[in-house]
């Protein structure tokens, strides 16, 4: 449910209960995160789960939990996950990837974390961040996020430069 606030710069959206969360990882990460998956699958049942083509394929074998897949991440998997930020559809991301090892699709990755950034959806690049989004009390309840609408941020600070007023 979205609601816009014509008075500020931004949009409340609402995030229910059951959770919409993409888990991502690069191959020198997928054994961690179906460790992870497998240690959490009680709480991770009650959230819709999708994944990058391979990852939640290899989930969805070890953990028999229900994964939809998209396409792998090089060959535009994490585009598909971007976009379904963007249309509201994913509410939350794992996404364990290697920071030491350069992959062929970084400005792919690069891309869907700014996109998460500006939809404003909880990210867990590791596992310690995974358990402490995954234990919040947040999980299990309705949470309003707050996404910041940038077009309208530029066009009050372009509107306030051509007026020569101090910028907040």
């Amino acid at each position: 449910m979205e609601q816009n606030n014509t008075q500020n710069d931004f949009t409340i959206v609402r995030m229910d209960k059951q959770k919409r969360i993409a888990l991502v990882a690069h191959d020198s990460r997928k054994q961690d995160i179906i460790n992870w998956v497998t240690v959490n699958k009680e709480k991770l049942t009650k959230h819709f789960l999708c994944g990058t083509g391979t990852t939640a394929k290899l989930l969805a074998a070890a953990t028999e939990l229900p994964i939809t897949a998209f396409n792998s991440g090089p060959l535009g998997g994490d585009q598909q996950i971007g976009s379904r930020i963007v249309e509201g559809n994913i509410d939350f991301m794992i996404f364990f990837w290697d920071p030491l090892a350069s992959q062929p699709h970084d400005p792919d990755v690069k891309a869907l974390l700014r996109i998460a950034a500006l939809y404003d959806i909880p990210v867990a690049t590791n596992q310690s961040t995974a358990d402490f989004l995954l234990t919040s009390p947040l999980m299990d309840q309705e949470y309003n996020r707050k996404i910041i609408d940038y077009t309208k941020r530029i066009h009050n600070r372009t509107k306030a430069f051509d007026n020569n007023e101090p910028m907040a």
